[in-house]
């Protein structure tokens, strides 16, 4: 269960109109992702809208997870702050649940210079005895994880992987090489993944995979198994899922994507906007497309 690889997706988190998490539409959606294959399930990540929620939704989004997957799969639950005392906290009390691993995003309203990036991350990994993913996303974090940074952190033990969400290949290949295997990538879902499959990845983690499970899987099997040319050609029916969620807000287009296949969890959260009718349209056409509807 500390062996992360595949395709995890990141999870909606359903919450109904009076604050409370939608529990037995939440094990609905990882009953089935599992039976479609999925590797492992990861609870707030950005489709999570982790930013949205408060501490106690949090805590309840992770424990209907972690009952729902069982130990079938492992679960990686997103743990971010804008203190380190916060991080650790989140940290220490998804151990306690259960989790399998920590998927660790550094959240800040203030730019924070490289040494306290590192200490963020490192406290983390020193709270807990789980292998931890580091989350790097340049579109949305004000402080980045830089190379420098990556090659420190690699150094600690649990630190075992890293998702990058850059959607650049030179930079997941300078991390490859600063990392010299000490750490994994995984990738997000764009045009990416059978690229980083190539290159030595371990996976990805992504909201997409929630909606086209079974797609996600083929083509990592496809990847898995050399088929450069198959995994290519699923790559590049599947991208058109990818155009949509660039189009829109992202757990906007999850959920609505979810609802059109029967899961009743709501829109995102507000002041987020539900996705507009054209847009719910679009999602509709391309899940149809690929078959996931």
């Amino acid at each position: 269960m500390t062996d992360f690889h595949g395709v995890f997706p990141y999870l909606v988190s359903p919450i109904d109109a009076d604050g409370e998490v939608k529990a037995d539409v939440l094990t609905r959606l990882c009953q089935d992702l599992m039976a479609a294959g999925v590797h492992g399930l990861t609870p707030l990540g950005s489709t999570g809208e982790f930013a949205y929620l408060n501490p106690a939704q949090r805590r309840r989004v992770v424990e209907v997870v972690v009952q729902a997957a069982g130990r079938r799969v492992p679960v990686v639950a997103g743990v971010a702050a804008t203190t380190i005392v916060d991080a650790v906290g989140q940290a220490r009390a998804y151990e306690r649940m259960g989790c399998d691993g920590i998927l660790a995003v550094l959240e800040a309203y203030f730019p924070v210079d490289d040494e306290g990036v590192y200490q963020y991350f490192k406290a983390i990994a020193d709270a807990v005895s789980l292998p931890v993913v580091i989350y790097t996303n340049p579109n949305f974090q004000r402080s980045d994880l830089k190379l420098p940074v990556i090659e420190r952190l690699s150094h600690i033990p649990n630190i075992r992987y890293i998702k990058d969400a850059s959607f650049n290949t030179g930079r997941l290949l300078s991390i490859m090489n600063v990392v010299e295997g000490r750490m994994e990538v995984f990738a997000a879902s764009s045009h990416v993944p059978a690229t980083v499959m190539l290159m030595g990845g371990a996976g990805w983690m992504a909201g997409p995979a929630c909606l086209v499970p079974r797609q996600s899987i083929a083509l990592y099997d496809l990847c898995r198994a050399g088929r450069w040319s198959e995994a290519m050609a699923l790559q590049r029916r599947l991208w058109s899922i990818n155009q949509v969620f660039a189009t829109f807000n992202l757990a906007a287009c999850i959920k609505a994507g979810l609802v059109l296949q029967g899961y009743e969890v709501g829109h995102p959260l507000a002041p987020q906007a539900p996705l507009s009718p054209e847009g719910v349209e679009t999602v509709r056409r391309v899940l149809r497309e690929l078959g996931a509807l």
